[in-house]
């Protein structure tokens, strides 16, 4: 991390100075550039890498740096108002929207503004992010033989082998396929499984993700609902013979948004009804590896448990990494390997080799378990900080559940609350979250707010996260609310 901003703060140093050298003019040597500003060579070879990115230097190799020539004065703008009809012509009859609503994605991936506390990010903060494991891993990986090479399409019989083993059951690296990220194996399921205009069946709330993409792929996302136990297998037996849907997706593990761990006893009932409604089960195991300190042994995936293919699963290296850091698994048996195969090599061919060897490495050394350790501990310990804040500062949220997994907690705003301003006033006060409307593919029955614990630098920014909140549900809850805190 400071190396990273040395490097930012001597660009900018440089880029200030450019207006003392003419078009071509030399720069400073990177020995001289080492002494004035007292920064490694590294730095300075970064520093200068950024420049020439941003067109404003250009280097050769064994003469140096020199400001690079002048820009053109940018063209006149063209008229592209030519596209609104080229776009929406005949949209009416599509079975496939042409437009995506990805609203309900950016929410989480869109960075908040300098100084606002982000309790709506879906990733780890870069000081929990195994960043030096990672470096050092795709290091090793760039060295080994063949790394640049083309990988089998499936992806490397190492690392779905890998894969395999922590899914569990008689589950084989034949029935492995190697994928960028849990949304793009999401994706592959979801064309392979359902065709243009059929329904499928979600868990009521759910990942907005998956219902942007089960939009875009012309499908009807159904609601079923979810308690503290996950879904309830009598609605979900309901909502297959209403519908006729041959597919339903759904995260037993920690639910995102509600953390909800799918009890023991309903596993084998989704399970079977599923088998008798001919569906397939697409299992989002997206956050087993985010396990906390304090939550016990973990029921294995559903598709362990799985002999007939019901169960098709998606398994990610992501959220316990980073968000560059893409390599996730779909694993299926029977016809429908083949399927989800050629929908993968069609739309991306293959994941980077140099990727996959990297998670070889990754997964394989001793800083791989240490890092999970370190993360169950530390997330444990945020969590714990955000529900003490909110139940000392914000009594009017209810809580229903405390997961012991995940990065983030579901909170019900009382009745009458707008979420939109909240939402707003809540920036304002300097704290970013993530409304719960986006979470619902039909009308919900509350507001509610998502609130991350895994985007932020530590425990001290939570509680300062909170007292923001507060000062926004100060100006947004309903009176009646209010009044809950008076003395």
């Amino acid at each position: 991390m400071q190396e990273r901003s040395s490097v930012n703060e001597l660009a900018e140093q440089l880029r200030r100075e450019l207006d003392r050298y003419s078009s071509g003019g030399k720069l400073p040597s990177s020995r001289a550039l080492v002494d004035r500003f007292r920064v490694s060579p590294v730095t300075v070879s970064r520093a200068l890498a950024q420049l020439a990115a941003e067109g404003l230097v250009v280097t050769r190799p064994g003469a140096g740096a020199f400001r690079a020539a002048a820009r053109p004065s940018a063209a006149p703008a063209g008229d592209t108002s030519w596209q609104e009809v080229a776009l929406s012509a005949d949209g009416a009859a599509d079975l496939v929207p042409r437009s995506v609503d990805a609203s309900g994605v950016l929410v989480s991936l869109a960075a908040p503004p300098p100084g606002v506390v982000e309790f709506n990010g879906g990733y780890l903060h870069p000081s929990l992010q195994p960043e030096r494991a990672m470096s050092a891993a795709l290091a090793r990986a760039g060295r080994r033989p063949g790394a640049w090479g083309r990988p089998p399409t499936e992806g490397l019989p190492e690392l779905r082998e890998w894969f395999a083993r922590n899914i569990g059951g008689a589950v084989t690296a034949a029935e492995v396929l190697i994928t960028a990220g849990g949304q793009s194996a999401l994706t592959t399921a979801l064309r392979a499984l359902a065709p243009p205009g059929a329904p499928v069946l979600v868990e009521s709330p759910t990942y907005p993700g998956m219902l942007a993409i089960a939009r875009s792929a012309g499908l009807r996302p159904v609601p079923v609902p979810v308690d503290a136990d996950g879904v309830k297998p009598a609605l979900l037996a309901d909502a297959f013979r209403a519908t006729g849907a041959r597919v339903f997706v759904c995260q037993p593990l920690f639910q995102n948004p509600t953390g909800a761990v799918l009890a023991p006893e309903r596993r084998g009932e989704v399970l079977r009804i599923a088998r008798e409604a001919g569906a397939f089960v697409v299992e989002d195991d997206f956050v087993r590896r985010l396990v906390h300190q304090d939550a016990g042994p973990l029921p294995r995936p559903l598709a362990a448990d799985d002999p007939d293919g019901v169960v098709v699963h998606v398994g990610s290296l992501t959220k316990a990494t980073s968000p560059s850091f893409r390599v996730s698994a779909l694993t299926a048996r029977g016809p429908v390997l083949d399927r989800l195969r050629a929908i993968q090599v069609v739309d991306t061919f293959f994941v980077p080799r140099p990727l996959q060897e990297a998670a070889l490495e990754l997964v394989g050394s001793p800083d791989w378990p240490r890092h999970l350790r370190t993360i169950s501990a530390e997330l444990k310990a945020r969590r714990d900080a955000m529900t003490a804040a909110l139940r000392l500062d914000l009594p009017e949220l209810a809580l229903p559940h405390i997961p012991s997994g995940g990065y983030h907690l579901w909170l019900r705003l009382p009745d009458g609350t707008d979420e939109t301003a909240l939402t707003a006033a809540a920036l304002r006060a300097g704290v970013a979250v993530t409304p719960g409307r986006p979470y619902f593919s039909a009308e919900p029955p509350a507001g509610h707010v998502r609130l991350s614990f895994a985007a932020v630098a530590g425990v001290g920014e939570i509680a300062e996260g909170v007292r923001r909140l507060r000062t926004a549900c100060d100006e947004v809850l309903p009176a009646k609310s209010a009044r809950l805190r008076l003395p």
